[in-house]
């Protein structure tokens, strides 16, 4: 039996996805009960309509985040009835709010705070004075503020600060103001990364972003998690802002009326509202929907990289040797049979420090020969070119195919209870360079033996 509740989410999940109340009320169901996507695209066609493993996957993500936008939504109402303030009107808005954005917009003036320079005004006794301010009335506004001295407001601007401070929240709380410098960010917001001082040798690998200016619409999404990291890792200091002056127009023309002395006074609340309020904590919005939508593209090119590793064609049975290369640890090299089975190992040292090319083109040469390869695979990690670079100089009796391998979770293979089985007596560098060497004769077979 599905309830109103239910029967909403799946109206606004076939809407959004383009699919029909059916498809996505059974395919709801199947999820609740516990099938997977994979099982659903493959076992239960009949009764979705043939939905992919996509689509499946949009609505299980969709009616997720849907019902936790129930729970919060409780938790506001929850919070609003305490402080006695649940109108019908705001409980009708909460319950048909289907937009986490607006919902946290809406909720924000009965958040709880903590202590802020408006409360500390408003426990001062100047929100009078401030609801004065903002009708913007013409009249001698400092007289007005005269007034309300006291022993913990000693001047008349002590008054005037504290009124525009309850105004800078009041404004930072409206929808409206907010919307406004969300449209701003949406057209114009640019991202800007600047190399934190002093820190300009420590960040080198970060050099590209030391002064680096991008509108967001524009910006890759490699190149802002590359930025992010950066900052997280206290390199770099990274903003993402639209044009300060231009919002300040917008909210002026939205909440200044007229040019009288308390307008003037609205207007500095304003500026401060914005700069001090409402810019950082819509900044920490489009942040956060930037990382959510660069996560997802990286875990696209992730998946699509991957497929294109699994579905490579193998070598198949040869004899291969196989280098995982380094500058100061040397190069690991293995030479497998064409069953990919073990027949030696040992290191050699072709570049910096030791720069023994002579040597190791020897030995590389004198390996090949020896165990008949017919085939050699150099990672694709740390000193990769060079190590590529030194072998086609190597004059081999036969012609060898030389190929570079992703060397991807290679690492994670070694160290695994997979490999320690498969080679008790080799440490993790033997096994690293037996795995580069197995996926040129096999990627799909050596690549499920790595824990995802």
């Amino acid at each position: 039996m599905i309830n109103i509740e239910q029967d909403k989410h799946i109206g606004i999940i076939a809407r959004e996805l383009n699919l029909t109340k059916k498809q996505v009320a059974n395919t709801i169901k199947l999820l609740n009960e516990g099938s997977t996507v994979p099982f659903i695209s493959r076992y239960r066609k009949e009764q979705t309509d043939s939905l992919d493993e996509v689509e499946i996957t949009a609505i299980r993500d969709r009616i997720n985040k849907l019902v936790e936008l129930e729970k919060r939504k409780e938790t506001v109402l929850s919070t609003i009835n305490e402080q006695g303030k649940l109108t019908d009107e705001l409980r009708k808005r909460i319950e048909e709010c289907y937009d986490p954005v607006e919902l946290e917009d809406i909720y924000l003036p009965y958040k709880p705070k903590r202590r802020t320079r408006a409360t500390i005004a408003k426990e001062r006794g100047l929100e009078p004075l401030a609801e004065l301010i903002m009708k913007q009335a013409e009249g001698d506004i400092l007289k007005i503020a005269q007034g309300y001295i006291n022993n913990d407001v000693p001047t008349i601007e002590d008054a005037l600060a504290g009124a525009r401070d309850i105004i800078a929240e009041w404004i930072s709380e409206s929808e409206r103001a907010r919307n406004i410098v969300r449209r701003h960010f949406k057209r114009s917001a640019v991202i800007k990364s600047r190399i934190v001082k002093g820190k300009e040798t420590d960040g080198v690998k970060f050099s590209d972003y030391f002064e680096w200016d991008e509108p967001i619409g524009k910006c890759a999404s490699h190149r802002f998690l590359a930025m992010r990291r950066g900052q997280t890792e206290g390199f770099l200091k990274v903003s993402v802002t639209p044009a300060a002056d231009d919002v300040l127009d917008d909210l002026s023309r939205a909440f200044v009326k007229g040019d009288t002395e308390s307008a003037d006074q609205v207007d500095f609340a304003i500026e401060d509202s914005y700069k001090r309020l409402i810019e950082p904590s819509i900044e920490n919005e489009f942040t956060a929907e930037l990382k959510e939508k660069a996560d997802d593209e990286a875990i696209r090119v992730f998946a699509e990289n991957l497929r294109q590793l699994l579905l490579s064609s193998p070598l198949g049975q040869k004899n291969v040797l196989a280098l995982d290369p380094g500058y100061r640890t040397g190069c690991k090299l293995v030479c497998l049979d064409s069953q990919g089975n073990l027949k030696h190992n040992e290191t050699i040292y072709p570049h910096p420090p030791q720069k023994e090319e002579g040597k190791a083109m020897s030995k590389i040469s004198a390996l090949v020969d020896t165990y008949k390869i017919e085939a050699i695979a150099i990672g694709n990690g740390t000193a990769s070119r060079e190590t590529e670079a030194l072998v086609k100089r190597i004059r081999f009796n036969n012609e060898i195919q030389v190929f570079v391998v992703s060397e991807d979770g290679a690492s994670i293979y070694s160290a695994s209870s997979v490999a320690r089985e498969e080679f008790p007596d080799y440490d993790v560098t033997v096994r690293g360079a037996v795995s580069i060497g197995r996926r040129l004769m096999d990627p799909l077979a050596e690549l499920v033996k790595i824990d995802p």
